[in-house]
């Protein structure tokens, strides 16, 4: 659903570069060490750096390479000083606080002790210094355990690195408070390496004799307990913080990658290493990696020491998915590539070891540079407060010049010099002119209270008390792990209440990344499974006897003890696929045709994979490895059923079915690979049986790419019409879908076909064109088998979190690494993606070719939004595009293409019933993003789009994204992740959340929240955010209001007082102003306040709106507090003073002392203020209650005490004034008056608006206190029913109720009131609501069709899902 109308254009004016470095200039600038561009390198080893790396006998700084050494942290010891008073002093209020403090210094301006002047600002310094102190250091010990992780390092045998290394950063270390009671643990590593430790790092026992076994594990190479001999190679642990280019280090199982390494040789008979990615791209399954050819010989340290080499490198660079260099050794040139590189971030599994050399560490790795620098945010609340501070120093500016100039001129002209403050004025040097500069100071001290500086301490201590709320919730405590919310920032709580775009990974945020087979269409049948928590599948002894040797053959021929983990790591239940219909027409089928096509269904799905099978002999199970989890699913519904896959050595492939009590074999002949282009996968099969040798294609993929390859066959046909309605049928239930087929190949067929894919492959022009032009020869006449239906699942509530969060009109934008198909069936499950919605994809070329990004981003905006004139506006076009070749016919070829989309837009384009979801790939996204107006246009899309979908991306572009539309639409935005591929996004959003996952504490470390479920930030935003961001914004107001009270009354009196600056109050009562008489409300009212009840907040997420729309706080609001304030001072001022004017309070007839009117004045302003403060209020508590009257009681219980106390140690100036005013009549009914006429006009104002203009939070507060237990999620009254003022709805829609049951987008309703309100929803198209799929538009084909979710998705290239 839409969250509202369509945004309009945003017109920026293009800055001057000048402008641009001052917009855009940040206080981590001046303190973070500015790199040259990265060069080319050459890594040198066993070799002697070249003459040309040297200059003046010095390394050259292109030859100096960053240490391992990576920091998150914002300060050391040295810059946290600067650093983070700069910071602090971004806020104008301080440098002001600073400067009056500064300016007291001098006796001319002195009040009171200079020293107790500038007390509260260095309170307000030391407060947030603590608080931004305490943060850090958490990071640091983040940074600490991870750059002292260890690792196996090559030592001894005077083998010496080379290449150089940097010197590390200072960081906090408390190494110095350990070395008082016991050495440091770096000390121990560097100089006593014989007494290091040997838990956790023992290594493993090798099964063969030490002396005879040359592996690189052998205990006899490693350093642990006893001292090796250092003229002998061998391995040393080695902190991570240590390891430098060049370096040769030893992997071994489970060991996360310290650097980018090279693989040299691994414990696997083909040089193969496995490595789980999970924190670069979010995927748990593993990915294969190779070693390098020519290196596969160096095993051993006495190996790796003695041979020479040069590895060239490209220069470091982000893109986590390609790398290119090469290996010169003995005159032999390998390549270098993705598929021989570990990377940082990684984690080595089923490899018992791995040795490899560092190519790129610390700074230079590529998941660190997909990492920004950790920024300071800020809050909008904190960064609206800086112009409504100015417009409170304008004003103070303006009450100091005029108090210079009056009081200057009124000197001149002479004046009475009995009045206190003309002391002075009779004396020889006595120089009006001089004197109005005096004046304008002291007037500036006088006024400071303008801009109060208890405010921002109140600010501080009121968020640390928001972070302790949220970190002791409930509701968003998860038990199972024990986790509760976590406020790693405790600035930015308003912020929770202001968001307006999410931007959310998949992979451990949204989903679990467990795939479970649910249904099945075979031969026509649908048969659903029943799930059955992890059984694990049957093995029978005569098979297993048979079994246990090819069960431990893998993908790749090695034996299951170099692939099982050496600790199996814990996972999730399996969900067994069984079906009892299915159980039976497998054994009992009542068609022999049905149960061979359930044959063939079944053991295709156990041979069309590339799954990896480990058989444990300790418990009797097969654990399978795939390389995607579909895959895994797939295999493993086949094995429920009781087609196990069995394992493949070499190029057999073994398979257990219910139906023999011998293995099934077959040769695999050859695997045609998935790729987004072919969207299906096959493999061609012989089966090794005597007398049966025929040849399989078996093959499986998108429905569509299966059924064009179809046999014309009455059969194929209806059995095609069938399958075609079951997709149909499980799309809707949100299923993930593929289709298998399969197809015999006649010899004579194969073999000629062999040949020409073998000719295919050895081409060295269009490789991949010729490729998959053979296979596609082969890949037809197929005859299909059936359909599956897998369920990708989600996180415990996230759909219900979703349709919450665009209810309450947030828009989220998923980036995935996912690819196409995968991410619009994550779209469907999540309700991302509704059934009334269409689906734009957007697929990359270059600008400049007709398929083109920007060519296909303006194809949609035209096609689909032609009533917003996006493309009327110069930010959108190319420079060098001139107006005349700008209409759209000329421009766009892709245009013309006959698509029938008048058929997919109809005569409402832009008004459908689910609105557009836009789904962009990587590729389109990376040239989209390379020029301003590709961006523009980007931009201009993604907003009018109910929600946008990005795959194939990388953690740079998620950042990329995340800046486009907060810097663009200067919107509050939210990043979730949960692993490191996600930190650079929620670095750059404006409040960034970690998922405590599976996948690490990366992106918990660099995140402001930590939760432990992706359904939690509902309540943190609804509830905490929106209640944070209304006290907090009430709480400011408030503050500013009481003090420009209590200014306003001071400076009326300058009026009567020659404008000299004088006080009309005693000096400690506006001493103790911010402290004792007018503190307590304000803070109750940011820490008690409650607009509305947390339920309700929950209950209709269309209350999130007052928050989104920043409602409770702006300079609107401040205005009116303002001149409330100021009016009430007025009031208070004038009653009072010509109250006591006229006739005098004693009864002696006296004229009455100043002070016994002020003190009538400060007690009454007092007084209004609390009491405002209390109105002002939502909820009523008993803290509320005591903070209201405990300043009234304080001030009054000191105006009793303080005339009392005669000088002596201090002058008291009121001393005796009790005597003359708690017997004044003047006094107490100059206070109960005073109070009632102030207070009147907002009383009244707040009633009218209650009565006649109340919103949907009055009307809903109102309903909970009469009627407290009142269901109102079930009050079709309320639900659908909230208030938007200006918007027109149309009598004819559907119900807010209705429309959340039948999944349409949420339309405008009719407030409780009668008037408009807000739904966020597009208006109804009648021939839109027939439609049961969601339309789907491919800009780069201009192919239109309908969506079943999903199609296929498996990993392309055989590694590296992008998440």
């Amino acid at each position: 659903m839409a969250p509202g109308p369509s945004h309009p254009p945003i017109r920026r004016r293009k800055r001057n570069d000048w402008a641009t470095k001052i917009v855009d200039w940040k206080i981590e600038d001046l303190f973070k060490r500015r790199r040259p561009p990265g060069v080319q390198r050459t890594v040198y080893v066993n070799e002697n750096l070249p003459e040309d790396a040297y200059e003046n006998g010095k390394v050259k700084k292109s030859w100096i390479y960053p240490t391992n050494q990576v920091v998150t942290s914002k300060y050391t010891l040295v810059t946290f000083l600067p650093k983070n008073l700069l910071e602090q002093f971004r806020r104008i209020a301080n440098i002001f606080f600073a400067g009056i403090a500064i300016l007291q210094f001098f006796p001319q301006f002195s009040t009171i002790s200079p020293g107790l002047v500038i007390l509260p600002l260095l309170v307000v310094l030391l407060a947030s210094g603590i608080k931004d102190g305490y943060e850090d250091i958490k990071r640091h010990q983040s940074d600490r355990a991870v750059n002292h992780s260890k690792v196996w390092r090559l030592h001894g045998a005077d083998w010496v690195n080379p290449n150089v290394t940097g010197p590390k950063q200072k960081s906090y270390s408390f190494a110095w408070l350990e070395r008082l009671f016991r050495r440091s643990r770096s000390h121990e590593v560097h100089e006593h390496p014989h007494e290091e430790k040997p838990a956790p790092d023992t290594a493993p026992q090798a099964a063969v004799d030490h002396e005879e076994n040359n592996e690189p594990d052998n205990p006899r190479f490693l350093e642990t307990h006893r001292h090796l001999d250092e003229t002998k190679a061998h391995w040393k642990r080695t902190l991570w913080e240590d390891i430098a280019v060049g370096d040769v280090v030893m992997l071994q199982s489970d060991d996360a990658i310290p650097a980018d390494i090279l693989i040299c040789a691994t414990s696997e008979e083909e040089n193969v290493a496995f490595v789980e990615t999970k924190n670069l791209d979010g995927e748990t399954n593993l990915k294969s990696r190779h070693a390098v050819a020519s290196l596969a010989d160096l095993r051993t340290p006495s190996d790796l020491a003695g041979t020479a080499f040069r590895i060239e490198m490209e220069a470091p660079q982000p893109n986590m998915y390609q790398i290119h260099g090469a290996v010169m050794i003995d005159g032999d040139k390998q390549p270098v590539e993705m598929l021989t590189v570990l990377l940082r971030g990684t984690v080595l599994r089923n490899t018992r070891w791995c040795v490899g050399i560092v190519l790129y560490t610390g700074e230079d790795a590529k998941i660190v540079m997909n990492s920004g620098a950790t920024p300071s945010k800020r809050s909008r609340v904190e960064r609206q407060m800086n112009p409504q501070v100015f417009i409170n120093l304008m004003l103070l500016a303006v009450m100091a010049v005029a108090c210079a100039v009056a009081g200057s001129v009124l000197e001149q002209k002479g004046h009475d010099n009995g009045a206190p403050w003309e002391y002075g004025t009779d004396r020889s040097d006595d120089n009006p002119r001089v004197n109005g500069g005096f004046t304008f100071g002291n007037a500036l001290i006088t006024f400071q209270n303008v801009v109060p500086i208890s405010l921002y301490i109140s600010i501080e201590f009121v968020r640390t008390c928001q972070a302790i709320f949220i970190y002791f919730d409930k509701d968003i405590f998860y038990e199972k792990t024990d986790q509760p919310t976590l406020a790693r920032s405790w600035n930015l709580a308003d912020d929770l209440g202001q968001i307006e775009y999410i931007f959310s990974d998949k992979t451990g945020t949204l989903t679990q990344n467990a795939m479970v087979f649910r249904q099945c269409s075979i031969g026509g049948k649908i048969y659903k499974g029943e799930s059955k928590e992890d059984e694990p599948v049957d093995v029978d002894e005569a098979a297993q006897q048979e079994a246990v040797a090819p069960a431990k053959e893998t993908q790749t021929g090695s034996s299951d003890e170099t692939t099982a983990p050496q600790t199996a790591p814990k996972v999730s239940p399996h969900i067994r696929f069984h079906d009892e219909t299915l159980e039976h027409d497998l054994m009992h089928g009542d068609s022999q045709e049905h149960s061979r096509t359930l044959h063939g269904f079944f053991a295709t799905l156990s041979l069309c994979h590339t799954v990896l099978a480990s058989y444990d002999t300790d418990t009797g199970m097969i654990t399978y490895k795939a390389q995607s989890p579909d895959e895994a699913a797939l295999v493993q519904a086949a094995a429920d059923v009781g087609f196990i896959f069995r394992g493949r050595e070499r190029e057999i492939l073994r398979l257990q079915t219910p139906f023999l009590d011998h293995l099934e074999e077959y040769e695999l002949l050859h695997i045609l690979d998935f790729t987004s282009a072919r969207k299906r996968m096959s493999v061609i099969v012989r089966k090794l049986e005597e007398g049966d040798g025929r040849i399989f294609l078996l093959c499986k993929g998108a429905d569509n790419v299966i059924f064009d390859r179809l046999k014309q066959s009455s059969g194929n046909e209806q059995l095609k019409a069938k399958t075609g309605e079951d997709l149909d049928v499980f799309a809707g239930e949100g299923l993930r879908t593929l289709c298998l087929a399969y197809k015999v190949i006649p010899e004579d067929e194969y073999n000629a076909w062999a040949d020409r894919y073998h000719e295919a492959t050895v081409a060295l022009e269009d490789r991949d064109d010729k490729i998959e032009a053979v296979s596609n020869d082969i890949e037809q006449n197929l005859r299909l088998l059936g359909a599956t239906a897998i369920e990708d699942k989600l996180q415990d509530g996230v759909p219900e979190a979703i349709a919450d969060l665009k209810r309450a009109g947030i828009k989220v934008w998923v980036a995935t690494g996912d690819k196409l198909e995968t991410a619009i069936a994550i779209g469907h499950s999540t309700n991302l993606i509704q059934p009334q919605s269409n689906v734009i994809i957007v697929r990359g070329g270059t600008y400049g070719t007709t398929k083109s990004a920007y060519n296909q981003l303006a194809d949609a905006v035209d096609r689909f939004f032609p009533e917003e004139n996006i493309m009327d506006s110069p930010l959108v076009h190319p420079p060098e595009e001139d107006k005349a070749s700008q209409h759209r016919s000329d421009r766009f070829s892709l245009r013309r293409m006959p698509t029938g989309a008048s058929s997919l837009v109809g005569s409402r384009n832009g008004e459908r019933p689910g609105g557009f979801v836009l789904v962009i790939d990587g590729v389109a996204l990376e040239h989209a993003m390379e020029e301003e107006f590709t961006k523009e246009l980007l931009l201009q899309l993604g907003i009018r789009c109910e929600a946008v979908i990005c795959c194939r991306v990388s953690p740079k572009q998620k950042a990329q994204i995340v800046r486009l539309v907060k810097d663009g639409m200067d919107v509050v935005t939210l990043a979730i992740g949960d692993g490191a591929n996600d930190v650079s996004m929620i670095q750059a959003a404006d409040v960034g959340v970690g998922i405590s996952g599976e996948e690490g504490l990366q992106a918990v470390n660099s995140s402001d929240y930590a939760i432990a479920q992706f359904r939690f930030v509902t309540r943190l935003l609804f509830v905490h955010g929106h209640w944070s961001y209304a006290r907090n914004g009430n709480m400011i107001v408030n503050f500013f209001y009481k003090n420009i009270v209590c200014i306003g009354v001071l400076w009326w009196f300058q009026i009567f007082c020659s404008f000299s600056t004088t006080y009309v109050f005693e000096y400690t009562y506006l001493l103790f102003w911010n402290v004792f008489w007018s503190l307590a409300p304000v803070i109750a009212i940011g820490l008690f306040d409650r607009i509305i009840d947390d339920d309700i907040l929950m209950i209709l997420p269309e209350l999130y709106r007052y928050g989104r729309e920043r409602t409770h706080f702006g300079l609107k609001r401040f205005t009116i507090y303002m001149f409330d304030g100021i009016m009430q001072s007025a009031i208070i001022f004038f009653l009072i003073y010509y109250t006591y004017n006229t006739t005098s309070s004693r009864n002696d007839g006296w004229a009455v002392y100043q002070y016994e009117m002020a003190t009538t004045m400060v007690v009454s302003t007092a007084t209004v203020v609390n009491l405002v403060n209390g109105l002002n209020t939502a909820a009523w508590t008993g803290w509320v209650f005591f903070s209201v009257t405990i300043g009234i009681i304080l001030i009054m219980a000191y105006t009793a005490i303080y005339p009392v106390i005669s000088p002596g140690w201090f002058v008291t100036d009121a001393y005796g004034d009790n005597h003359y005013t708690f017997p004044s009549a003047y006094f107490w009914f100059g206070i109960i008056l005073v109070v009632l006429v102030s207070i009147l006009p907002r009383y009244v104002l707040k009633s009218y608006k209650f009565i006649y203009l109340p919103d949907d939070i009055a009307i809903l507060r109102t309903l909970r206190s009469i009627d407290p237990k009142h269901d109102i999620a079930h009050d079709p009254a309320i639900v659908g029913n909230l208030q938007r003022p200006g918007e027109e709805v149309d009598d004819d829609r559907l119900t807010m109720t209705e429309t959340r049951q039948s999944g349409a987008s949420l339309p405008p309703r009719r407030s409780l009131q009668g008037r408009p309100s807000y739904q966020g929803g597009r208006p109804s198209m009648e021939a839109g609501m027939a439609r049961g799929n969601p339309s789907q538009v491919d800009m780069s084909t201009g192919r239109e069709g309908t969506s079943r979710g999903f199609d296929f998705s498996t990993e392309e290239g055989g590694y590296a899902m992008r998440r």
